[in-house]
């Protein structure tokens, strides 16, 4: 988020090294940001209190800044920001708008030397939050002034009466980014016209009445315009140099935003896939399963239903067999036994037949 609050995190991380080394070290570090901003960090170790900062970014208009060097209410900010422990070196050093020359020895303590770095590294936001501050104080009372603090997207800013508005023409390279920043730019002027002390928000899909006269080339957009209104108390005193950043970041901020809510969105959608196949794999297990007990119950019915027929024909054939057994049985008549009585009837030798038994 450092591009938000205007603080550079490298010149933070040298600064912090030079001045917390046990032994002096010469420094020597070129670096850009954000593509055309560029800081040179020089300092000897002969001489390693003093620290030469030199800064190069291009102005906002040509209207801002003179082709050489910065404008004086430019220098005299930054004269008031950093005056405790930095000077302005003049000339600057060839090929940068401006050079500061450091010197922390007086500051002993450590929380004071932090302080001081952290605004160092706010250098960038006070040259442009200067310039734009100053613009936006001697805006002219007919037409609308085009500012360029990224190439890409520039910006507009015009006067009536009363207010001063800020013109945004907002472009996005996805389609889906572009839904989800037209839903965003209708919460944003709802938000707007609700509360009384935030600026008036405004969304159309074509250029405003104060973009007339403009080039087709800086109106061509897929987002539409969006138009913020600014009071006279935003410009005034320590709210203009956070006004005049806000309106530098607002197009960055609003595409950040959009990132990261598509981000939020896809993942929301990922989960949601994630658990309905889960459901989906979860009711194809069960299905199996469902399927498998009634194989089984299929199978055990198929065996009580033979044991069943089994034990029936069982029954069967037991009573087949009692019924023999039945008639096998000897009669008894009773007039023979009376005639036993009376004669004796020799018994017949009979021969003893043994019989094998078959196997069943």
């Amino acid at each position: 988020m450092a591009f938000f609050n205007g603080g550079s995190r490298a010149l933070v991380e040298i600064l912090t090294r030079s001045q917390s080394a046990e032994r002096p070290m010469p420094v020597d570090h070129t670096f850009f940001e954000f593509g055309s901003v560029r800081y040179h960090v020089q300092a000897s170790a002969s001489d390693p209190e003093n620290v030469y900062l030199s800064i190069s970014t291009p102005s906002l208009s040509h209207e801002a800044s003179p082709s050489t060097g910065l404008p004086e209410f430019t220098l005299q900010e930054a004269r008031k920001m950093y005056h405790k422990f930095a000077e302005i070196v003049e000339p600057s050093k060839e090929g940068y708008a401006l050079t500061l020359k450091l010197n922390f020895s007086g500051l002993t303590r450590p929380k004071d030397r932090a302080k001081a770095v952290r605004q160092v590294s706010l250098l960038q936001s006070v040259v442009l939050g200067s310039q734009l501050k100053h613009l936006l104080g001697s805006l002219g009372s007919s037409g609308a002034t085009k500012l360029v603090y990224n190439h890409r997207d520039p910006f507009f800013v015009s006067r009536t009466p009363g207010k001063i508005k800020a013109i945004f023409p907002m472009r996005f390279r996805d389609d889906t980014d572009i839904a989800v920043a037209t839903s965003f730019f209708q919460e944003l002027q709802d938000a707007g016209n609700s509360y009384a002390k935030a600026p008036k928000c405004s969304w159309s899909a074509i250029p405003p009445p104060e973009l007339r006269g403009e080039s087709v080339q800086h109106l061509t957009t897929n987002g539409g315009f969006v138009s913020l209104d600014i009071f006279e108390r935003h410009v005034k005193r320590k709210r203009a140099a956070k006004t005049a950043w806000i309106l530098l970041n607002f197009q960055a901020y609003v595409k950040y935003h959009i990132k990261c809510t598509r981000n939020y969105i896809q993942s929301r959608m990922r989960k949601r896939q994630e658990s309905l196949a889960e459901v989906i794999q979860n009711a194809r297990l069960r299905g199996g399963d469902d399927k498998k007990k009634s194989q089984v119950r299929k199978k055990s019915k198929r065996r009580l239903f033979s044991l069943g027929k089994a034990k029936k024909l069982q029954k069967g054939f037991r009573a087949v067999i009692d019924g023999i057994k039945r008639l096998r049985l000897r009669i008894r008549v009773k007039a023979l036994d009376r005639f036993r009585r009376c004669f004796v009837v020799p018994k017949l030798a009979t021969k003893k037949h043994n019989y094998l038994r078959l196997g069943a």
